[in-house]
C-alpha cells in the first residue's frame, strides 16, 4: 500500500477523491482508499452503486474512515439518467437533501442535454432558485462539444457547455472536459473569478475522448492551473476524478490515486 501523502501545513484547499475514481469498485472502497492515502475528503458520484444513493450508508462510511464528504455529484450522466427517477429537478432536490445529510456544501451538476427541453429552458433560473431554497451551492460543470466528425463539433448541451458564459453563482472546472473542448483552463478560471467553486482534477490529451487521465499525464497544463488556484486565493475543493479502470492491477490503481494526490498538493502549494 502506498504511504499517505501529507497535507501541507495551513493549506486551505482540500483535496478530495471522487468515488468514480475507483470504479468499478464500490463507493465503500473509495472511502477506504481515500483514508489510506491521506485524502482530505470524498466526493460521492451518485450512480448505479446503491451505496451512492443511500445517505445513511454514506454517513456511516464517512464516520468509520474519518473522511468527510465535501460534495455530491448529481446523477446527470447518460449512464445514470434513470437513477432517482426521470424528473431532473426532483433529482437535484434529492441531491441537495443528501448533501445536507452528509454535511457537504456543494452539489456538482452538468448542464442539461438539448432534448431535455423544459429543464434546459429554465435551467439557469432554476439553479439559482434551488441555491436560495436549499442553501446548497450547485456548481455547474464545464462540458464540451460532441464530435460528430473530426472537423465539426455538435452542441448537445443547453444553454451551453461553457459555464463561464452564463450567470451561475457557482461553477466547476473539469480538466478532462476542458481538454476535449480545447479550453484554456487558466483563462476559464480567470473569467469565472470567485464563481469558480469546485474543481475536478484530471487531465486529457486533447482527443475527442473523455479520458480522465492522471493529472500531469496530459496536455491541459494541470500544474499551471493548480498554481493559478493557489495564487488566486481559490477557496473551494479540488477533487481527483480519474479513470483507473485501465490501471492494470490493484497496486497500479492505488499508485495512480497516490500520484494524483501528490501532484495536487505539490502544485497547489507551489
Amino acid at each position: 500500500m502506498s504511504d499517505p501523502v501529507p497535507a501541507p501545513a495551513g493549506g486551505p484547499t482540500r483535496v478530495g477523491l471522487s468515488t468514480s475514481s475507483v470504479y468499478p469498485e464500490s463507493a465503500a472502497r473509495g472511502f477506504e482508499r481515500a483514508a489510506a492515502l491521506g485524502y482530505d475528503a470524498v466526493e460521492v458520484m451518485v450512480a448505479l452503486d446503491r451505496i451512492t444513493q443511500d445517505p445513511t450508508a454514506l454517513r456511516q462510511l464517512s464516520e468509520h474512515h474519518g473522511v468527510p464528504v465535501c460534495s455530491v455529484h448529481a446523477p446527470c450522466l447518460l449512464l445514470t439518467q434513470a437513477v432517482w427517477g426521470a424528473e431532473p429537478w426532483a433529482k437535484l432536490q434529492r441531491s441537495a437533501d443528501m448533501a445536507h445529510e452528509l454535511g457537504a456544501e456543494v452539489v456538482v451538476v452538468h448542464p442539461p442535454f438539448r432534448w431535455q427541453k423544459d429543464y434546459a429552458r429554465g435551467f439557469v433560473d432554476g439553479i439559482a432558485a434551488l441555491e436560495e431554497s436549499t442553501g446548497i451551492r450547485f456548481a455547474v460543470e464545464n462540458m464540451y462539444p460532441w464530435k460528430a466528425t473530426s472537423k465539426r463539433g455538435v452542441e448537445v448541451y443547453q444553454p451551453g457547455w461553457d459555464p463561464s458564459a452564463e450567470p451561475y453563482a457557482n461553477t466547476t472546472i473539469d480538466l478532462s472536459h476542458a481538454s476535449i473542448a480545447g479550453s484554456d483552463v487558466v483563462a476559464m478560471a480567470e473569467r469565472l473569478g470567485p464563481r469558480l467553486r469546485h474543481v475536478h482534477l484530471t487531465d486529457g490529451s486533447g482527443s475527442a475522448k473523455d479520458e480522465h487521465l492522471v493529472p500531469g499525464r496530459g496536455s491541459t497544463g494541470a500544474d499551471l492551473f493548480l498554481r493559478h488556484l493557489g495564487a488566486s486565493g481559490f477557496a473551494g475543493d479540488v477533487v481527483v476524478e480519474i479513470n483507473t479502470r485501465r490501471s492494470g492491477s490493484e497496486e497500479a490503481r492505488e499508485a495512480d490515486l497516490a500520484e494524483s494526490l501528490a501532484f495536487a498538493r505539490e502544485h497547489l502549494a507551489g
